[in-house]
Protein backbone atom coordinates (compact mmCIF):
# COMPACT_ATOMS: atom_id res chain seq x y z
CA UNK A 1 0.00 0.00 0.00
CA UNK A 2 1.39 3.41 -0.95
CA UNK A 3 1.89 6.05 1.70
CA UNK A 4 -0.79 8.76 1.99
CA UNK A 5 0.16 11.99 0.26
CA UNK A 6 -0.26 15.25 2.18
CA UNK A 7 0.11 18.77 0.85
CA UNK A 8 1.89 20.97 3.41
CA UNK A 9 1.25 24.66 2.80
CA UNK A 10 4.57 26.21 3.78
CA UNK A 11 5.16 29.89 2.93
CA UNK A 12 8.82 30.66 2.38
CA UNK A 13 8.98 32.76 5.57
CA UNK A 14 7.57 30.08 7.89
CA UNK A 15 9.49 28.72 10.88
CA UNK A 16 7.57 25.44 10.72
CA UNK A 17 8.81 23.64 7.60
CA UNK A 18 11.41 21.46 9.33
CA UNK A 19 9.11 20.34 12.14
CA UNK A 20 6.25 19.37 9.82
CA UNK A 21 8.53 17.55 7.38
CA UNK A 22 10.17 15.65 10.25
CA UNK A 23 6.74 14.67 11.58
CA UNK A 24 5.65 13.44 8.17
CA UNK A 25 8.78 11.30 7.89
CA UNK A 26 8.13 9.74 11.31
CA UNK A 27 4.56 8.93 10.31
CA UNK A 28 5.48 7.47 6.93
CA UNK A 29 3.60 10.19 5.05
CA UNK A 30 4.53 11.34 1.56
CA UNK A 31 4.70 15.12 1.52
CA UNK A 32 4.20 17.76 -1.14
CA UNK A 33 5.37 21.27 -0.28
CA UNK A 34 3.11 24.07 -1.48
CA UNK A 35 4.68 27.52 -1.41
CA UNK A 36 4.33 30.89 -3.11
CA UNK A 37 7.74 30.60 -4.81
CA UNK A 38 9.22 27.82 -6.96
CA UNK A 39 11.24 25.29 -4.97
CA UNK A 40 14.57 23.77 -6.01
CA UNK A 41 13.03 20.28 -6.31
CA UNK A 42 10.19 21.38 -8.59
CA UNK A 43 12.04 20.57 -11.80
CA UNK A 44 14.00 17.63 -10.37
CA UNK A 45 11.23 15.73 -8.58
CA UNK A 46 7.85 16.51 -10.15
CA UNK A 47 4.94 16.08 -7.78
CA UNK A 48 6.95 16.83 -4.63
CA UNK A 49 6.50 20.61 -4.72
CA UNK A 50 3.94 22.97 -6.19
CA UNK A 51 3.96 26.76 -6.60
CA UNK A 52 0.72 28.39 -5.48
CA UNK A 53 -0.84 31.86 -5.52
CA UNK A 54 -1.13 32.04 -1.73
CA UNK A 55 -2.05 35.73 -1.92
CA UNK A 56 -5.43 34.69 -3.40
CA UNK A 57 -6.99 31.79 -1.48
CA UNK A 58 -9.54 30.90 -4.16
CA UNK A 59 -6.95 30.89 -6.93
CA UNK A 60 -4.55 28.80 -4.83
CA UNK A 61 -7.33 26.29 -4.12
CA UNK A 62 -7.99 25.84 -7.83
CA UNK A 63 -4.28 25.33 -8.43
CA UNK A 64 -4.27 22.65 -5.71
CA UNK A 65 -7.30 20.92 -7.23
CA UNK A 66 -5.56 20.86 -10.61
CA UNK A 67 -2.43 19.40 -9.01
CA UNK A 68 -4.50 16.78 -7.16
CA UNK A 69 -5.93 15.46 -10.41
CA UNK A 70 -2.44 14.21 -11.26
CA UNK A 71 -1.25 13.57 -7.69
CA UNK A 72 -4.19 12.65 -5.40
CA UNK A 73 -4.04 14.15 -1.92
CA UNK A 74 -5.21 12.66 1.38
CA UNK A 75 -5.07 16.00 3.22
CA UNK A 76 -4.19 19.68 2.83
CA UNK A 77 -2.47 21.00 5.96
CA UNK A 78 -2.04 24.74 6.65
CA UNK A 79 0.69 26.20 8.83
CA UNK A 80 -0.38 29.83 9.33
CA UNK A 81 -3.35 32.19 9.06
CA UNK A 82 -2.96 32.83 5.35
CA UNK A 83 -2.69 29.16 4.39
CA UNK A 84 -5.58 28.18 6.70
CA UNK A 85 -7.90 30.01 4.31
CA UNK A 86 -6.26 28.34 1.30
CA UNK A 87 -6.61 24.90 2.92
CA UNK A 88 -10.30 25.47 3.63
CA UNK A 89 -11.03 26.38 0.02
CA UNK A 90 -8.90 23.55 -1.39
CA UNK A 91 -10.28 20.88 0.92
CA UNK A 92 -13.80 21.92 0.01
CA UNK A 93 -13.00 21.42 -3.68
CA UNK A 94 -11.37 18.04 -3.00
CA UNK A 95 -14.07 16.75 -0.66
CA UNK A 96 -11.70 16.43 2.31
CA UNK A 97 -12.65 17.20 5.93
CA UNK A 98 -12.23 20.92 6.40
CA UNK A 99 -13.29 24.16 8.00
CA UNK A 100 -15.89 26.05 5.97
CA UNK A 101 -14.05 28.75 4.02
CA UNK A 102 -16.26 31.38 5.63
CA UNK A 103 -15.17 30.20 9.07
CA UNK A 104 -11.48 30.28 8.14
CA UNK A 105 -11.99 33.75 6.73
CA UNK A 106 -13.71 34.92 9.91
CA UNK A 107 -10.75 33.68 11.96
CA UNK A 108 -8.34 35.50 9.66
CA UNK A 109 -10.12 38.86 9.35
CA UNK A 110 -10.15 40.50 12.75
CA UNK A 111 -13.21 42.65 12.02
CA UNK A 112 -15.31 39.64 11.01
CA UNK A 113 -13.95 37.73 14.01
CA UNK A 114 -15.18 40.49 16.34
CA UNK A 115 -18.60 40.67 14.66
CA UNK A 116 -19.24 36.93 14.88
CA UNK A 117 -18.09 36.68 18.48
CA UNK A 118 -20.24 39.59 19.61
CA UNK A 119 -23.26 38.22 17.72
CA UNK A 120 -22.83 34.92 19.59
CA UNK A 121 -22.50 36.63 22.96
CA UNK A 122 -18.80 35.82 23.36
CA UNK A 123 -17.01 38.58 25.27
CA UNK A 124 -14.65 40.36 22.90
CA UNK A 125 -13.55 44.01 22.50
CA UNK A 126 -15.83 46.54 20.82
CA UNK A 127 -14.38 47.73 17.52
CA UNK A 128 -14.71 49.91 14.47
CA UNK A 129 -13.00 50.04 11.08
CA UNK A 130 -11.23 53.14 9.81
CA UNK A 131 -10.23 53.15 6.11
CA UNK A 132 -6.64 54.18 5.51
CA UNK A 133 -7.17 54.64 1.74
CA UNK A 134 -7.77 57.39 0.93
CA UNK A 135 -5.66 58.53 3.85
CA UNK A 136 -7.48 60.86 6.22
CA UNK A 137 -5.89 64.30 6.41
CA UNK A 138 -4.62 65.57 9.75
CA UNK A 139 -7.89 67.37 10.57
CA UNK A 140 -9.99 64.27 9.87
CA UNK A 141 -7.61 62.10 11.88
CA UNK A 142 -7.75 64.57 14.77
CA UNK A 143 -11.55 64.33 14.71
CA UNK A 144 -11.40 60.52 14.77
CA UNK A 145 -9.01 60.65 17.70
CA UNK A 146 -11.23 63.03 19.69
CA UNK A 147 -14.22 60.71 19.22
CA UNK A 148 -12.35 57.65 20.48
CA UNK A 149 -12.63 56.19 23.98
CA UNK A 150 -9.28 55.42 25.66
CA UNK A 151 -7.29 53.30 26.12
CA UNK A 152 -7.71 51.65 22.74
CA UNK A 153 -5.72 49.40 20.41
CA UNK A 154 -5.10 49.95 16.70
CA UNK A 155 -4.11 47.05 14.45
CA UNK A 156 -4.12 45.79 10.85
CA UNK A 157 -7.02 43.48 10.07
CA UNK A 158 -5.03 40.45 8.95
CA UNK A 159 -1.49 40.32 10.38
CA UNK A 160 -0.41 37.92 13.11
CA UNK A 161 2.33 37.76 15.79
CA UNK A 162 1.16 41.18 17.10
CA UNK A 163 2.68 42.89 14.07
CA UNK A 164 1.34 46.42 13.76
CA UNK A 165 -0.59 46.27 17.05
CA UNK A 166 -0.29 49.54 19.02
CA UNK A 167 -2.01 50.80 22.16
CA UNK A 168 -3.04 54.46 22.36
CA UNK A 169 -3.98 56.27 25.60
CA UNK A 170 -4.46 59.76 24.16
CA UNK A 171 -5.60 61.45 20.96
CA UNK A 172 -1.99 62.28 20.07
CA UNK A 173 -0.96 58.63 20.51
CA UNK A 174 -3.96 57.55 18.39
CA UNK A 175 -2.87 59.77 15.49
CA UNK A 176 0.75 58.63 15.72
CA UNK A 177 -0.26 54.95 15.84
CA UNK A 178 -2.62 55.38 12.88
CA UNK A 179 0.11 56.94 10.72
CA UNK A 180 2.57 54.24 11.75
CA UNK A 181 0.19 51.43 10.75
CA UNK A 182 -0.61 53.25 7.49
CA UNK A 183 3.08 53.12 6.62
CA UNK A 184 3.26 49.44 7.55
CA UNK A 185 0.31 48.58 5.30
CA UNK A 186 2.15 50.09 2.33
CA UNK A 187 5.06 47.64 2.64
CA UNK A 188 5.03 45.09 -0.24
CA UNK A 189 5.38 42.05 2.01
CA UNK A 190 2.43 43.17 4.11
CA UNK A 191 0.13 43.57 1.11
CA UNK A 192 1.05 40.05 0.02
CA UNK A 193 0.09 38.70 3.44
CA UNK A 194 -3.53 39.83 3.07
CA UNK A 195 -4.28 36.61 1.16
CA UNK A 196 -7.95 37.51 0.63
CA UNK A 197 -9.25 37.44 -2.92
CA UNK A 198 -12.54 38.05 -4.72
CA UNK A 199 -13.79 34.54 -3.94
CA UNK A 200 -13.80 35.40 -0.24
CA UNK A 201 -15.86 38.54 -0.67
CA UNK A 202 -18.63 36.41 -2.18
CA UNK A 203 -18.24 33.52 0.25
CA UNK A 204 -21.60 32.56 1.80
CA UNK A 205 -21.34 33.05 5.54
CA UNK A 206 -18.11 34.97 5.09
CA UNK A 207 -17.90 38.71 4.60
CA UNK A 208 -21.31 40.30 4.15
CA UNK A 209 -22.02 41.55 0.61
CA UNK A 210 -22.29 45.16 1.83
CA UNK A 211 -18.95 44.94 3.65
CA UNK A 212 -16.59 46.61 1.21
CA UNK A 213 -13.67 47.23 3.56
CA UNK A 214 -10.40 46.21 1.96
CA UNK A 215 -8.34 44.36 4.60
CA UNK A 216 -5.15 45.71 3.08
CA UNK A 217 -6.17 49.33 3.54
CA UNK A 218 -8.24 49.53 6.72
CA UNK A 219 -7.26 49.77 10.38
CA UNK A 220 -9.15 48.10 13.20
CA UNK A 221 -9.65 50.25 16.31
CA UNK A 222 -10.88 48.42 19.40
CA UNK A 223 -11.17 48.88 23.13
CA UNK A 224 -8.21 47.74 25.19
CA UNK A 225 -8.99 44.54 27.08
CA UNK A 226 -7.33 44.60 30.53
CA UNK A 227 -6.10 41.60 32.45
CA UNK A 228 -3.53 38.82 32.33
CA UNK A 229 -3.11 37.00 29.05
CA UNK A 230 -3.20 33.27 28.31
CA UNK A 231 -3.11 31.13 25.19
CA UNK A 232 -4.96 27.92 24.42
CA UNK A 233 -3.77 25.28 21.96
CA UNK A 234 -6.32 22.78 20.70
CA UNK A 235 -7.55 20.47 17.97
CA UNK A 236 -11.09 20.42 16.60
CA UNK A 237 -12.63 17.16 15.38
CA UNK A 238 -16.18 17.38 14.11
CA UNK A 239 -16.62 20.60 16.07
CA UNK A 240 -15.43 19.11 19.39
CA UNK A 241 -12.46 20.85 20.97
CA UNK A 242 -9.61 18.77 22.38
CA UNK A 243 -7.50 21.04 24.60
CA UNK A 244 -3.79 20.34 24.15
CA UNK A 245 -2.39 23.02 26.46
CA UNK A 246 -3.17 26.27 28.26
CA UNK A 247 -0.19 28.61 28.44
CA UNK A 248 0.39 31.36 30.99
CA UNK A 249 2.08 34.51 29.72
CA UNK A 250 3.80 35.80 32.86
CA UNK A 251 5.00 39.08 31.32
CA UNK A 252 2.48 41.94 31.32
CA UNK A 253 1.35 42.62 27.75
CA UNK A 254 -0.12 46.09 28.20
CA UNK A 255 1.56 47.94 25.34
CA UNK A 256 2.28 50.23 23.72
CA UNK A 257 3.46 47.27 21.60
CA UNK A 258 2.66 43.61 22.14
CA UNK A 259 5.73 41.54 21.31
CA UNK A 260 5.33 38.08 22.86
CA UNK A 261 7.94 36.73 25.28
CA UNK A 262 7.32 33.76 27.61
CA UNK A 263 4.78 30.90 27.39
CA UNK A 264 4.61 28.37 30.25
CA UNK A 265 2.38 25.30 30.60
CA UNK A 266 0.58 23.97 32.57
CA UNK A 267 -1.19 27.12 33.67
CA UNK A 268 -0.92 28.22 37.28
CA UNK A 269 -4.42 29.71 37.21
CA UNK A 270 -7.14 28.16 39.39
CA UNK A 271 -9.05 25.27 37.84
CA UNK A 272 -12.26 27.28 37.65
CA UNK A 273 -10.51 30.04 35.70
CA UNK A 274 -8.97 27.52 33.29
CA UNK A 275 -12.41 26.00 32.76
CA UNK A 276 -13.74 29.44 31.84
CA UNK A 277 -10.91 29.80 29.32
CA UNK A 278 -11.82 26.48 27.69
CA UNK A 279 -15.52 27.38 27.64
CA UNK A 280 -14.78 30.73 25.95
CA UNK A 281 -12.61 29.01 23.33
CA UNK A 282 -15.31 26.42 22.64
CA UNK A 283 -17.95 29.12 22.22
CA UNK A 284 -15.59 31.13 20.02
CA UNK A 285 -14.89 28.23 17.67
CA UNK A 286 -18.62 27.53 17.39
CA UNK A 287 -19.37 31.21 16.73
CA UNK A 288 -16.88 31.29 13.87
CA UNK A 289 -18.00 27.93 12.49
CA UNK A 290 -14.62 26.22 12.90
CA UNK A 291 -14.95 22.43 13.03
CA UNK A 292 -11.69 20.73 11.97
CA UNK A 293 -7.99 21.02 12.68
CA UNK A 294 -5.73 23.03 14.96
CA UNK A 295 -6.82 26.21 16.72
CA UNK A 296 -4.81 28.75 18.68
CA UNK A 297 -6.71 31.15 20.93
CA UNK A 298 -5.49 34.22 22.80
CA UNK A 299 -7.53 35.38 25.79
CA UNK A 300 -7.33 38.00 28.53
CA UNK A 301 -8.71 37.55 32.02
CA UNK A 302 -10.06 40.21 34.37
CA UNK A 303 -12.46 40.14 37.31
CA UNK A 304 -15.41 39.60 34.95
CA UNK A 305 -13.88 36.59 33.24
CA UNK A 306 -12.24 35.93 29.85
CA UNK A 307 -12.09 38.16 26.79
CA UNK A 308 -11.51 36.23 23.57
CA UNK A 309 -8.95 38.29 21.66
CA UNK A 310 -7.91 35.94 18.85
CA UNK A 311 -9.08 32.58 17.52
CA UNK A 312 -6.84 31.33 14.72
CA UNK A 313 -7.44 28.26 12.56
CA UNK A 314 -3.81 27.12 12.87
CA UNK A 315 -1.33 25.94 15.46
CA UNK A 316 0.86 28.11 17.70
CA UNK A 317 3.31 30.34 15.86
CA UNK A 318 7.06 30.28 15.42
CA UNK A 319 8.90 27.33 16.90
CA UNK A 320 6.78 27.39 20.05
CA UNK A 321 5.11 24.09 19.20
CA UNK A 322 8.34 22.35 20.14
CA UNK A 323 7.54 22.88 23.81
CA UNK A 324 4.65 20.40 23.56
CA UNK A 325 5.14 16.63 23.78
CA UNK A 326 2.44 13.99 23.97
CA UNK A 327 4.38 10.91 25.09
CA UNK A 328 6.83 8.62 23.27
CA UNK A 329 8.21 11.48 21.18
CA UNK A 330 4.86 12.56 19.74
CA UNK A 331 4.98 16.23 18.72
CA UNK A 332 2.30 18.80 18.03
CA UNK A 333 2.97 18.44 14.30
CA UNK A 334 2.54 14.66 14.60
CA UNK A 335 -0.90 15.18 16.11
CA UNK A 336 -1.93 17.70 13.44
CA UNK A 337 -0.93 15.34 10.63
CA UNK A 338 -2.53 12.34 12.31
CA UNK A 339 -5.78 14.23 12.71
CA UNK A 340 -5.69 15.44 9.09
CA UNK A 341 -5.37 11.81 7.95
CA UNK A 342 -8.28 10.68 10.09
CA UNK A 343 -6.19 8.88 12.68
CA UNK A 344 -7.57 9.20 16.19
CA UNK A 345 -5.73 11.53 18.53
CA UNK A 346 -8.21 11.67 21.41
CA UNK A 347 -6.09 9.41 23.64
CA UNK A 348 -2.98 11.61 23.44
CA UNK A 349 -2.37 13.98 26.35
CA UNK A 350 0.40 16.50 26.96
CA UNK A 351 3.22 15.14 29.07
CA UNK A 352 2.89 16.25 32.68
CA UNK A 353 6.28 17.89 33.16
CA UNK A 354 6.00 21.70 33.09
CA UNK A 355 7.58 23.28 30.04
CA UNK A 356 7.96 26.67 28.47
CA UNK A 357 9.44 28.74 25.68
CA UNK A 358 10.79 32.24 25.45
CA UNK A 359 10.62 34.13 22.18
CA UNK A 360 13.72 36.28 22.42
CA UNK A 361 12.81 39.96 22.00
CA UNK A 362 14.51 42.19 19.46
CA UNK A 363 16.74 44.51 21.52
CA UNK A 364 16.81 47.32 18.94
CA UNK A 365 16.76 47.93 15.19
CA UNK A 366 19.97 47.24 13.32
CA UNK A 367 22.17 44.60 11.75
CA UNK A 368 22.90 41.49 13.81
CA UNK A 369 26.68 41.09 14.06
CA UNK A 370 27.15 38.45 16.74
CA UNK A 371 25.32 36.32 19.30
CA UNK A 372 27.20 35.85 22.58
CA UNK A 373 26.56 33.72 25.64
CA UNK A 374 24.59 30.86 24.11
CA UNK A 375 26.89 28.22 25.61
CA UNK A 376 26.53 29.79 29.07
CA UNK A 377 22.76 29.96 28.64
CA UNK A 378 22.61 26.26 27.79
CA UNK A 379 24.20 25.49 31.19
CA UNK A 380 21.24 26.92 33.10
CA UNK A 381 19.42 24.03 34.85
CA UNK A 382 16.18 23.29 33.07
CA UNK A 383 17.21 24.62 29.66
CA UNK A 384 16.75 21.91 27.04
CA UNK A 385 17.38 23.78 23.80
CA UNK A 386 18.21 27.19 22.35
CA UNK A 387 17.61 27.95 18.68
CA UNK A 388 18.97 31.17 17.17
CA UNK A 389 16.80 31.78 14.12
CA UNK A 390 18.21 35.19 13.12
CA UNK A 391 21.00 35.28 10.56
CA UNK A 392 24.26 37.11 11.16
CA UNK A 393 24.47 40.12 8.86
CA UNK A 394 20.69 40.49 8.52
CA UNK A 395 18.59 43.32 9.92
CA UNK A 396 16.54 42.97 13.10
CA UNK A 397 13.28 44.91 13.15
CA UNK A 398 11.55 45.54 16.51
CA UNK A 399 7.81 45.48 17.00
CA UNK A 400 5.38 46.81 15.88
CA UNK A 401 6.88 46.76 12.38
CA UNK A 402 8.80 43.52 13.01
CA UNK A 403 7.47 39.99 13.14
CA UNK A 404 10.54 37.73 13.42
CA UNK A 405 12.13 36.65 16.68
CA UNK A 406 15.94 36.35 16.91
CA UNK A 407 15.63 33.00 18.67
CA UNK A 408 13.73 30.64 20.95
CA UNK A 409 14.73 29.28 24.37
CA UNK A 410 13.10 26.07 25.65
CA UNK A 411 12.95 24.80 29.24
CA UNK A 412 11.51 21.92 31.27
CA UNK A 413 11.49 21.68 35.07
CA UNK A 414 9.57 20.36 38.05
CA UNK A 415 7.31 23.42 38.39
CA UNK A 416 6.03 26.17 36.09
CA UNK A 417 7.81 28.72 38.29
CA UNK A 418 11.13 26.91 37.79
CA UNK A 419 10.54 26.85 34.03
CA UNK A 420 9.95 30.59 33.98
CA UNK A 421 13.03 31.27 36.12
CA UNK A 422 15.23 29.13 33.84
CA UNK A 423 14.03 30.96 30.74
CA UNK A 424 14.73 34.35 32.28
CA UNK A 425 18.18 33.31 33.53
CA UNK A 426 19.16 31.86 30.16
CA UNK A 427 17.97 34.94 28.28
CA UNK A 428 19.96 37.14 30.63
CA UNK A 429 23.15 35.34 29.60
CA UNK A 430 22.63 35.90 25.87
CA UNK A 431 23.76 39.10 24.19
CA UNK A 432 22.72 40.07 20.67
CA UNK A 433 25.35 42.42 19.22
CA UNK A 434 23.45 44.79 16.93
CA UNK A 435 24.91 47.69 14.92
Amino acid sequence: MSAPRVLLLLPTNTYKAHDFLEAAARLGVETVVGSERPQALEGIAPGRTVTLTLSDAGAAAREIAQFARRHPLAAVVPTDDQTALVAAHASALLGLPHNPPGAALAARRKDVLRERLRAAGVRTPRHRLVPAVPSPDDAALETLAREQDYPCVLKPMFLSASRGVIRADTAAEFAAAFRRIEALLRLPDVAERAGIGPDDRAEPGGIRPHDTADPRTAILVEEFAPGVEVALEGLLAGGRLKVLAIFDKPDALDGPFFEETIYVTPSRLPDAVQESVVAAAERGAAALGLVEGPVHAELRLDERGPWLIEMAARSIGGLCGRVLRFGAGITLEDLILMHALGRGVEAYERERQPAGVMMMPVPRAGVLREVRGVAAAREVPGIVDITISATIGKSLVPWPEGSSYPGFIFARADTPAAVEAALREAHGRIELVVD
